[in-house]
């Protein structure tokens, strides 16, 4: 049984990536094998696919989900919008000096009001004055990790999107997609790899360490997810022709596996708040494209889970030896499933 002690390491400052490289696919590679690790080029991920493997990719978008503002007593805030409940409606993070009570109104960007309502746990509700996505796309920043040490820009607004983004919802990027570029899409699908898509809104809940060291205790965040009939066949094709099914990140890992608690996929949306340690028995997902996490991070539990605890202690060992670069504008690992 695994204590939360179990996933922790030491990281040198240095490592943590601040910035994309110029060229999405130039990143590092590393392949964790039963008994090998690989340094590779991130490209080299087409040489390690084959024809009728399916890559599942997340196609969620990054909203400009933060904002600063001011309460109408005069007090600062910041606002993270969490999750759109509808066009008008979101759940929110609120930090101020004083919490806000219902009602209240507070002014975003300097350039319109919304209304807090009730508490919905963690979050409160608040309420938009008009189209929530169309003023979070106009007047929000970008919300990068915390352990990214600038404000968002006009570059990270590019880099922290997959190219494939197309359904805005989250407020941190799938991050394994970035590494893909469009030139490395198409060398792939010419090899004849195939592509499937799953929606899972990425929150903020991601970062968040976990704090119990008994794991049973943590209270795991939830996340939306949405999977088509078309991307269950392409999987049920997929295992039925003996081909792998990757995942490409952690979040495309968790829809699928969400969806696939009966035993098989099953097409839905649902919100998941499914927590994967080791001893978890994988339904879906094969391989994994990942990058790498946190110490004491719900997600480097997922990859031990995957690809065996020793296995990636290993391979984070020798990822820190050779330099590699971590996080959400860092490197990769290439894992298969455990037998």
């Amino acid at each position: 049984m695994y204590s939360l002690s179990d996933f922790d390491f030491s990281l040198p400052q240095e490592l943590i990536a601040q910035l994309p490289l110029p060229e999405r696919s130039a990143s590092r590679l590393l392949q964790v094998g039963a008994d090998t690790l690989t340094d590779r080029a991130f490209a080299d991920i087409a040489d390690l696919l084959a024809p009728g493997d399916l890559l599942v990719f997340n196609n969620t978008r990054v909203l400009k989900a933060r904002f600063f503002g001011v309460k109408e007593t005069g007090g600062k805030v910041e606002v993270l919008v969490e999750r759109v409940l509808d066009n008008r409606t979101v759940h929110a993070q609120i930090r101020a000096s004083k919490s806000p009570s219902p009602g209240m109104t507070i002014r975003l960007a300097e350039a319109f009001d919304v209304v807090v309502g009730e508490r919905a746990g963690e979050f409160y509700i608040l309420q938009f004055p008009s189209d929530v996505f169309a003023l979070i796309e106009e007047h929000g920043r970008l919300p990068l990790p915390p352990y990214i040490d600038h404000a968002a820009d006009a570059y990270d607004e590019t880099r922290y999107q997959t190219v494939y983004a197309k359904e805005p919802g989250a407020v941190a990027a799938p991050t394994a997609g970035l590494h893909f570029d469009q030139p490395l899409l198409d060398r792939l699908r010419e090899k004849g790899v195939l592509f499937a898509f799953v929606t899972l809104h990425v929150g903020a809940g991601t970062f968040q360490p976990v704090r119990s060291e008994d794991l049973a205790q943590h209270q795991m965040h939830s996340e939306w997810y949405t999977i088509s009939d078309e991307t269950v066949s392409a999987v049920r094709a997929a295992q039925a022709a003996g081909r792998a099914v990757v995942a490409v990140g952690t979040t495309s890992l968790r829809a699928l596996e969400s969806a696939s608690q009966s035993g098989s996929l099953q097409a839905g949306s649902a919100d998941t708040r499914l927590f994967i340690t080791p001893g978890y028995a994988f339904r879906t997902v094969t391989r994994l494209i990942t990058n790498f996490h946190l110490p004491k991070s719900t997600l480097l539990m997922l990859v031990s889970a995957f690809a065996g605890y020793q296995r990636i202690r290993a391979a984070y060992q020798h990822a820190i030896e050779q330099r590699y670069r971590f996080f959400s504008y860092g490197d990769a690992m290439y894992l298969t499933l455990i037998d």
